[in-house]
């Protein structure tokens, strides 16, 4: 270190990740940054050292946003950090609309809600975290950082249908709209709970229904099945069957979150739809997946002569095609049932409300999280 860099204004930033999964991954994204962005957007005559940690937050369904920023505050004090920032995954609500963000000057402390930034949540944290550690330097007067130049954390004018609320308190909370800001968190639950986590617990399930389509399609009486029903009842057979497999799923591995002292009725409610969207868009890329490789093995094993002796009539690529479908969507109704073999804990994942539980980790002091035993 320079003799110059031993006199310049060290200041200490903290981000913390509860619980340590999807927001950890961010975490550790920002930490390897963050020094940089810090004195490029905020102040360059400054020492910027970013420390990240795990474990020593869990998230606080029952208390709010003012529990956990507590929390924060006490990690921060104990840590020695000037100011803190929390990156959640929790979808946090007040006055009946998404909580984007919210800074506590009193605390030093901030926090982030990932899902409430939508599909881009490193792009948009890497924008929102400087402005709320320079929010909160400057709103509590810390004369290492010279006043903006521009008013510092105004995320509204960043992100799209967000706006700033100021509270009695002095504390600073961004809201998202009623709608697009709804979207946007439901958006960002699915990209936070990672549908292809959940797509690959569904690995069994879908070589079980690849048999089962496999043998259904040398019965030709599925054949004719397929000729006789109509477009609009396959795609009703094909819908009914999704959702078989996405209610079977979450009956059989008790993925429905239920109200309790821990969890509001509008943080359960949300849970549950985040759940219920990841296992439809994993399910659904099964469908696909199944139903192209059904069209493929058709194509391999009836040959258009067989197919036309049966149908009595010309065939061409679309009958195959209908085949494939009405094939894909029984096999589906199938491996619904079958679907209670899966690994629990891999089914399980694709809950947004499930989590290790805190306990499992512990932080080890270098930033870097540790599974204990």
């Amino acid at each position: 270190m320079t003799q110059s860099e031993e006199h310049r204004r060290e200041i200490v930033v903290g981000l913390l990740a509860t619980p340590p999964d999807h927001p950890a991954r961010v975490t550790a994204r920002l930490t390897a940054e963050l020094a940089g962005r810090l004195a490029e957007r905020v102040d360059a005559n400054a020492r910027w050292t970013v420390r990240e940690g795990w474990g020593a937050v869990a998230p606080r369904r029952d208390g709010g946003v003012e529990a956990l920023l507590d929390d924060v505050a006490e990690r921060r004090t104990d840590d020695r950090w000037d100011v803190a920032i929390c990156l959640t995954d929790l979808p946090l609500h007040t006055e009946g609309v998404p909580l984007v963000a919210q800074t506590s000057a009193r605390r030093r402390v901030a926090m982030l809600s990932l899902p409430a930034l939508g599909l881009h949540q490193l792009r948009a944290a890497r924008a929102a975290v400087p402005d709320m550690v320079s929010r909160l330097l400057t709103d509590t007067s810390d004369q290492r950082v010279p006043p903006a130049g521009w008013v510092p954390a105004e995320m509204a004018g960043r992100m799209t249908a967000v706006h700033k609320v100021v509270g009695r308190t002095g504390e600073v909370g961004y809201l998202g709209s009623p709608l697009i800001g709804r979207v946007r968190l439901l958006a960002g639950m699915v990209r936070a709970n990672r549908p292809g986590r959940a797509l690959l617990g569904l690995s069994k399930l879908l070589v079980g229904a690849f048999g089962t389509a496999a043998f259904a399609l040398t019965t030709d009486t599925i054949w004719q099945m397929g000729d006789a029903l109509g477009g609009l009842r396959l795609a009703v057979i094909m819908l009914l069957g999704l959702t078989a497999l996405v209610t079977w799923l979450i009956v059989a591995h008790d993925l429905w979150e239920k109200p309790d002292r821990e969890t509001p009725r509008e943080l359960a409610r949300l849970f549950n739809l985040g759940t219920i969207l990841t296992l439809t868009l994993a399910t659904a890329v099964s469908y696909l997946a199944l139903f192209a490789g059904t069209v493929l093995v058709g194509a391999l094993l009836i040959d258009t002569s067989v197919l036309e002796q049966t149908l009595q009539r010309p065939v061409d690529f679309t009958d195959y095609l209908t085949l494939a479908w009405i094939t894909t969507s029984l096999a589906t109704v199938g491996g619904a049932i079958g679907s209670g073999l899966e690994n629990e804990e891999t089914v399980r994942a694709a809950a947004y409300g499930y989590h290790p539980e805190p306990g499992g980790w512990r932080d080890e002091g270098d930033g870097s999280p540790t599974v204990g035993g």
